[in-house]
């Protein structure tokens, strides 16, 4: 399967909020895993955390494509198109 337009195009912006997630920061949540959004850095908790600010991020703003934002991981995941590079 080729990578899609998405995955193909991302950029890789400074992280926001390096420290952690950046809505769990604000309100004392914890989170499990980080993403970061490669459209804008902006640092969201994955699916397994309680708030899933990552998928929320991406249905806020529409930006496709977050990278883990863990040590020793370089995946990425386009939303849109449900694909791992």
């Amino acid at each position: 399967m080729a990578m899609c337009e998405h995955l193909s195009h991302a950029d890789d912006p400074s992280a926001q909020t390096p420290e952690g997630c950046a809505e769990c920061l604000a309100s004392g949540s914890r989170w499990v895993h980080l993403r970061r959004c490669l459209d804008c850095g902006h640092i969201g908790c994955c699916d397994s955390s309680p708030n899933k600010h990552a998928t929320q991020h991406f249905h806020s703003t529409g930006h496709p494509v977050i990278q883990s934002f863990e040590a020793g991981e370089e995946w990425r995941w386009c939303f849109v198109d449900n694909q791992m590079a």
